[in-house]
This record gives structure tokens, C-alpha cells and sequence, in this order.
């Protein structure tokens, strides 16, 4: 399993989205998205965990098509 940091995220990303963009290069066992733990509003980055097989195409995702 790999954990692959996820940066640049546009404030209005959910997981949902998230989960649909990367689950095109493979199974998506988890998504984390960071929120301020002050304001609750989200900080722009997560985290996607996926099988090591599917990790390596995955990385090269841009987060801007999520706007």
C-alpha cells in the first residue's frame, strides 16, 4: 500500500472528486483531505492511499482538473 501526498487541491475538492480522479489509474483504498483544525475549512492538500502497483501512474494526477 502506498500513501501518495496530495497538493494544490482547490478548496472546493471533496473526497468523491478526488477518489473519481485517481480511481481511473487504479483502486482507491482511502482519500484525506486536511482541514484547518481551528476553522474547519479545508487546507488544500490530502492524502491517497492506494496499492503500490497503481501508485506509480497515479502520481502524475493534476489536481487543477478537479477545478
Amino acid at each position: 500500500m502506498s500513501k501518495i501526498y496530495v497538493g494544490n487541491l482547490p478548496f472546493t475538492a471533496n473526497e468523491e472528486a478526488v477518489r473519481a480522479l485517481f480511481s481511473q489509474h487504479g483502486t482507491v483504498e482511502s482519500v484525506a483531505l486536511i482541514n484547518d483544525r481551528d476553522t474547519g475549512q479545508p487546507r488544500g492538500f490530502g492524502f491517497v492511499e492506494m496499492p503500490r502497483a497503481d501508485a506509480a501512474p497515479a502520481t502524475t494526477v493534476t489536481p487543477s482538473l478537479l477545478s
